[in-house]
């Protein structure tokens, strides 16, 4: 019970604390100004971010991964803070980002886009913001369903535990 409660926790807890922090920390040093220090910056994130999923996967795959779904959930939340981050540093470049002004602007575009849904009332005018964005959109595909696919196999491995125990 008390494994459980920590994972409903982790689980409400990460990504409250995640969006806590991109609201609450200043972002303003991020942008034009420190070009390369942002660029690098964003770079390592998405590449750590990366290798958090697939050691996710791969425990997942391998059995060795009991409650992936926490840190599953907040590595998704952290994508969307680092693209987030990376379209509001971004769009300080005039020409970069259409509609985008705010942390709320910049946290809903990385949304929408990550929904590829885009409503169009933000969009990537500049080079560097179309490149973010089709960056995002493979992350995306390629990351983010790698890990859903393993929590779905997750799942389906433990109902079909639970229904044979039953038995």
């Amino acid at each position: 019970m008390r494994e459980l409660a920590r994972t409903y926790l982790a689980l409400l807890g990460g990504p409250v604390l995640l969006l806590t922090a991109y609201f609450a920390v200043p972002l303003g040093w991020f942008g034009p100004h420190h070009s390369v220090i942002s660029w690098l910056v964003f770079g390592l994130l998405l590449t750590a971010l990366g290798a958090g999923v697939l050691r996710e996967v791969r425990m997942q795959v391998l059995g060795l991964s009991r409650h992936p779904v926490p840190r599953i959930l907040a590595l998704l939340c952290a994508a969307l803070v680092v693209f987030a981050t990376a379209y509001l540093g971004m769009s300080r470049q005039p020409g970069e980002l259409e509609g985008l002004h705010t942390k709320i602007d910049a946290l809903y575009f990385t949304v929408i886009t990550m929904a590829t849904v885009g409503y169009g009332d933000i969009h990537p005018s500049g080079q560097a913001a179309r490149v973010v964005v089709m960056l995002q959109l493979l992350y995306t595909v390629v990351f983010l369903t790698t890990g859903v696919t393993a929590l779905t196999q997750q799942v389906k491995t433990r109902a079909v535990k639970r229904a044979r125990h039953r038995e």
